[in-house]
């Protein structure tokens, strides 16, 4: 998902270290930088979600266990680099998370990474590679709203802007997809739109979790959560005797675990360390345009004129809010 920062991916981030608050001293040189290098990365690499599950799909799968064998390819990584993680806390006699610490990661890493991811693979199985990517996209308005309703965090007229350029560009790609897709395109739709607020949601609880234990870490708890859930699933609504696929079933696996899994989550999160969510948002811009390019070039997606205008309002809206908000906050207006 995805889907980018918010949403919530391995090079290991220097920043799993214990969290300083503020007035402790400046971060090295490039610090701040690097999260910016970190959140770019990660959207690109999840931008090839979409189209490897598009083409898993064409294989004859479910979502339930492609879901399954993504989070079984991925797990060996997570444990391993926890692991490490918790070698160089011991070493370096830092505080390991205590054991509430570390279920409300697991908790966390359920909503973001697997139900969401969930809701994803249900609904690339009704809509194009395209307009999934542009739905998952509006998930930084989420993280406004919700941040809102929640955090006290006001909204202001640039947010309410941007939320309605964005949606008009969506409404317009969905009457078109309505017309030649028919009503799966509402199903799909919905599914996807879930994703997207289960991941907004991921990325306002997730920041103070990766701020006290470190997004390394963090990022392996919470996978090692969404990994059981995903298993569980697939466990109760699936003979063991599916998860026997073909070669090249499995080279998508593989593919959606360490390319589009493994990597953006271990970016995501240690851009979160030195970012904002709104700022991994703003950078989040690269996903769509990637995902587009691809689902035209690999999987022979059309794109129409009606896409193309939509996508332009959907990248401006999420664009216009996001910068409208940083400059807000460098005037103290905020």
């Amino acid at each position: 998902m995805a889907v980018h920062r918010p949403e919530p991916a391995p090079p290991t981030a220097p920043a799993d270290t214990p969290p300083l608050p503020v007035s402790a001293g400046p971060h090295p040189t490039g610090y701040r930088e690097m999260g910016y290098v970190f959140a770019a990365v990660g959207a690109l690499a999840f931008s090839t979600k979409a189209v490897v599950i598009k083409l898993a799909y064409e294989e004859t799968i479910d979502p339930e266990t492609l879901l399954a064998l993504r989070m079984a390819f991925a797990m060996p990584f997570y444990l391993v680099i926890g692991a490490l993680s918790v070698r160089d806390h011991r070493r370096e006699d830092r505080p390991l998370p205590n054991w509430r610490q570390i279920a409300g990661a697991a908790a966390v890493g359920l909503l973001g990474y697997w139900f969401a991811s969930y809701m994803d693979f249900l609904g690339l199985v009704y809509i194009t590679a395209q307009f999934e990517r542009l739905i998952l996209f509006t998930y930084p308005m989420f993280v406004v709203i919700f941040g809102a309703l929640f955090f006290k965090q006001p909204i202001r007229a640039h947010t309410v802007a941007g939320i309605a350029i964005s949606y008009a560009g969506l409404a317009a790609i969905f009457g078109e997809k309505l017309t030649s897709l028919g009503s799966d395109v509402v199903l799909g739709a919905t599914f996807v739109l879930l994703a997207a607020i289960a991941f907004a949601l991921y990325q306002l609880v997730a920041k103070p979790l990766i701020q006290v234990i470190g997004p390394r870490l963090f990022t392996c708890i919470a996978m090692s959560g969404a990994a059981a859930g995903a298993f569980i699933q697939f466990f109760l609504t699936q003979p063991a005797s599916a998860l026997i696929v073909s070669p090249l079933m499995i080279g998508y696996a593989i593919m959606l675990a360490v390319g589009a899994t493994v990597l953006p989550s271990f970016f995501l999160n240690a851009a979160l360390h030195r970012i904002s969510a709104q700022a991994n948002a703003t950078i989040g811009t690269l996903s769509p345009v990637m995902t587009i390019v691809l689902a035209v070039l690999i999987l022979g997606e059309t794109l129409t004129t009606v896409d193309v205008i939509g996508t332009a309002l959907v990248l401006a809206g999420v664009g216009w809010f996001t910068f409208a908000d940083q400059r807000a906050k460098r005037d103290g207006t905020s």
